[in-house]
């Protein structure tokens, strides 16, 4: 009985591993367009729908960078950190609320770290609140005729309502390059500096693909490693979108391949306008391909693990190098994704103001009030989240990590007019990732040293008590204490 039971069991799975093997495997999105021209070169799903991850950070910097182009807000204007942005789950750089840092800096470290709560202060900074930029995003995708995209959050954090398309994603890669060329470089930093920290980019092209130029690189488990790539070679520029790839490396050697069979592509598969769909759909949730084998401690939010030790498997293309020293050498995708790590000179970032900023502040307002409106943030802090789906990045984003003493804390700090700071923050400015995840790491109260201040000696204090009072009489007025004249306190003006 026992061997028969388990001739069955065997003959069943080896019926279900017949039926798996006959399954075709899932193929992933993706797209090549030329920049210029706006032609698409190859395409595989490209209007399929799909979960964008930190691909988000490009729309948020698009709507950040046409704030700016209409003088609603300027690269120098200091956003402040609210206790939501505090909140996010990582990738963050951890601020304390009421921290500042200037857009220009925080959109480096938005395309750089990927930073989530970052991203949050963005929002809030140029439209007051995450749900009010959500609402610029989703007026800017239509604009630029991104049909399949719908936007509830400037990070990319999982939320089943927040869904784009590879063809979507080309569209807002060419209008970024397209409509700010003067703002390219962002797309291209290989690493930034923060203090003594140096953060190394997402981007596994970026040093190893001769001519790749950019963008932005996402993950979650149930988006996989998402990719908006440019290359360029000559005078042309491309743009490759790989989605759902099952690793890192995977993701590079992917849109490597694409980039350079675009690059020998002659004329077109047809433009964008003729890919467009009826509208979003729900995308599929990658988390058991992509993240069964990550173990327990990995919170299907996270983002941004660049992990190219993960096996790409055995098959390979060989990829010609682009460059003129090199026209003819090819190697493999596996090897050119696991390629090292290249250097970079850091770009400098630091939290605080731009030296001699004297504007307002942007910060979490109410709906239709100015930039450098005050907020009561112990108020804003117990403010109820919006409403969302179960899958709502504010329910997953540790509710407890900012407490209201934390709040209240903020709200003195904003309430004085912080002096410019024309120095790079300390290294002690930053939260380690966990300990702002747990709620552990408490702000620190700035230790202020007065100037000239009076030095009160114990000898007048034992003397007082050396002198007893008889008992039954009246105890004789105190004398006003003598005035001690103090050094005036510099006053600090913002000019």
């Amino acid at each position: 009985m026992t061997t028969m039971k388990k001739l069955t069991r065997l003959g069943a799975f080896a019926a279900l591993l017949a039926t798996t093997l006959a399954l075709p495997a899932q193929a992933t999105p993706s797209l090549v367009i030329d920049v210029a021209s706006g032609a698409v070169l190859s395409q595989d799903q490209p209007t399929a729908s799909w979960y964008p991850a930190s691909l988000t950070k490009l729309m948020t910097a698009y709507v950040a960078l046409d704030a700016v182009r209409a003088g609603r807000i300027t690269m120098d204007t200091p956003l402040m950190m609210s206790p939501r942005a505090a909140r996010m789950a990582p990738s963050k750089m951890g601020f304390r609320p009421g921290s500042e840092v200037t857009l220009q800096n925080a959109l480096i470290m938005l395309m750089v770290k990927s930073a989530n709560d970052i991203a949050v202060a963005i929002a809030e900074g140029v439209s007051g609140s995450v749900e009010a930029f959500a609402d610029e995003m989703n007026r800017a995708s239509q604009k630029l005729g991104m049909t399949q995209s719908v936007w509830v959050n400037p990070n990319g954090l999982p939320d089943t309502r927040q869904v784009t398309s590879a063809r979507d994603l080309a569209l807002l890669g060419r209008a970024l390059y397209v409509q700010f060329p003067e703002y390219a470089n962002l797309w291209n930093i290989g690493a930034m500096q923060f203090g003594r920290q140096i953060h190394p980019t997402h981007n596994g092209l970026l040093g190893r693909y001769p001519g790749a130029d950019g963008m932005k690189t996402g993950f979650t488990c149930p988006a996989g490693f998402n990719v908006v790539a440019s290359a360029s070679h000559g005078n042309q520029r491309l743009i490759a979108v790989v989605l759902g790839a099952p690793s890192a490396a995977a993701r590079t050697a992917k849109a490597a391949a694409l980039l350079d069979r675009g690059f020998q592509t002659a004329g077109s598969a047809g433009s964008l306008g003729s890919l467009a769909a009826a509208g979003p759909a729900p995308a599929p949730d990658m988390r058991d391909s992509v993240c069964r084998n990550r173990g327990p401690a990995t919170a299907e939010f996270m983002s941004e693990v660049e992990d190219v030790s993960i096996p790409i498997g055995s098959a390979s293309t060989g990829i010609p190098l682009l460059d003129s020293a090199a026209a003819q050498q090819r190697i493999s995708a596996k090897d050119l994704a696991r390629l090292p790590r290249p250097h970079y000179d850091p770009v400098p970032v630091y939290a605080g103001r731009a030296p001699g900023y004297v504007g307002p502040v942007a910060r979490a307002r109410a709906p239709g009030a100015p930039i450098g409106e005050q907020t009561d943030y112990s108020a804003y802090a117990n403010a109820p989240e919006p409403a969302g789906g179960e899958a709502s990045p504010i329910s997953r984003a540790a509710p407890d990590a900012v407490s209201m003493r934390q709040a209240k804390r903020a709200a003195k700090r904003a309430a004085k007019r912080i002096a410019p700071v024309a120095t790079p923050a300390p290294v002690d400015n930053i939260i380690e990732d966990d300990k702002a995840a747990s709620g552990d790491e408490k702000p620190e109260k700035p230790k202020a040293k007065s100037a000239a201040k009076p030095v009160v000696k114990a000898a007048p204090k034992a003397a007082s008590k050396a002198v007893s009072k008889p008992r039954g009489e009246k105890a004789a007025a105190k004398p006003a204490p003598a005035k001690t004249q103090t050094a005036a306190k510099p006053q600090v003006k913002i000019q």
